[in-house]
């Protein structure tokens, strides 16, 4: 036997049962630390599915009971609303995101008539879902024009809290919008609507089964490469997140969320204020189908959501929230 020629200390000890794993586990999860997406579309009585995101689907607002009742069950604190627009409601203006009548105003009178402050109701604000060219903000000579776009971002923020929307999400990466729609719901009353700011979007490959589902996709004309952020940059997150935090935001978001683990570490170290993380369409539709395929295994779903939690986010939008009763047990 081998005496004498190793420390006194084996971390392995501290491993060799669950119940001492468990006693010294750092991160865990619960349902407090996710927000789910859920995705809108006219008509009555139905649940489309969206091709290429295996689990998901487009609901009618008379759909949408049964899946607010869970995620309450679940104990989930907070939905995010995004809106399938017909075809025909789009123009290059993104005229229908400040209509009182849109699918988003729509259903967060619902929710709210119905479920009052049971759970949060987050709005995107950006104009990809309703214009006819597929970007999020106005544009001129394949530019998104960004002091004319905040000018409609400031009514279409304005338009959700007047509707009851607790927490405004803009996410279009214009320059100063979080400033001036902070200016705009103090003025109007909503001094207490909160503003999460994309602060930290990537220019990303990993959107497009989402820029499908919200009904972007075909219609996306060039790249948005001219607003969002460039991959190959950190620093540049940093002071992305500044900015923000100075006009006004009271919650930052990194998006996407596992290419960019170290960035969402920066944030909070350099921060804390609260960061979430986007687990995007394209990292779901990835795991989801790799499991389906047998390729990985299911248990990749937890520890993926674990790499978010253990580099910082306070919560995280996944797709997989609404499945967490299975996942955490």
């Amino acid at each position: 036997m081998i005496t004498g020629k190793f420390p006194s200390l084996r971390l392995r000890r501290s491993r060799k049962n669950d119940w001492s794993r468990r006693l010294v586990e750092e991160n865990n999860l619960t349902s407090n630390d996710f927000i789910l997406p859920i995705f809108l579309i006219d008509g009555k009585n139905k649940r489309l599915p969206i091709n290429s995101m295996p689990g998901v689907y487009r609901y009618t607002l008379d759909k949408l009971g049964p899946i607010i009742d869970k995620a309450i069950r679940i104990g989930l604190p907070m939905i995010a609303l995004f809106p399938y627009t017909d075809k025909k409601k789009k123009d290059a203006f993104g005229t229908e995101a400040l209509n009182e009548n849109n699918l988003v105003c729509k259903a967060i009178q619902l929710i709210k008539k119905k479920y009052k402050n049971e759970i949060g109701i987050m709005c995107d604000v950006a104009l990809d879902p309703y214009t006819s060219h597929g970007h999020d903000g106005l544009v001129n000579s394949e530019y998104v024009l960004n002091d004319e776009t905040i000018e409609v971002l400031i009514n279409q923020s304005l338009l959700q809290a007047q509707m009851g929307c607790d927490v405004i999400a803009p996410s279009d990466m214009m320059d100063g919008r979080i400033g001036e729609i902070r200016k705009s719901l103090d003025k109007n009353g909503y001094q207490m609507t909160q503003i999460l700011s994309y602060a930290v979007k990537y220019a990303s490959s990993f959107y497009g089964p989402f820029r499908d589902a919200v009904g972007s996709k075909r219609l996306l004309k060039s790249n948005k490469k001219n607003y969002q952020m460039d991959f190959r940059n950190a620093d540049e997150a940093l002071r992305e997140v500044a900015l923000d935090v100075k006009e006004g935001a009271d919650m930052v978001m990194v998006k996407p969320g596992l290419p960019y683990l170290d960035v969402i570490k920066l944030v909070k170290e350099n921060f804390k204020i609260p960061v979430m993380a986007y687990q995007v369409s394209g990292e779901y539709s990835l795991l989801s189908n790799g499991i389906k395929k047998g390729i990985i295994d299911k248990n990749v779903i937890l520890e993926t959501l674990i790499s978010f939690k253990r580099s910082g986010a306070n919560a995280i939008i996944s797709y997989y929230a609404d499945k967490l009763d299975k996942i955490l047990k």
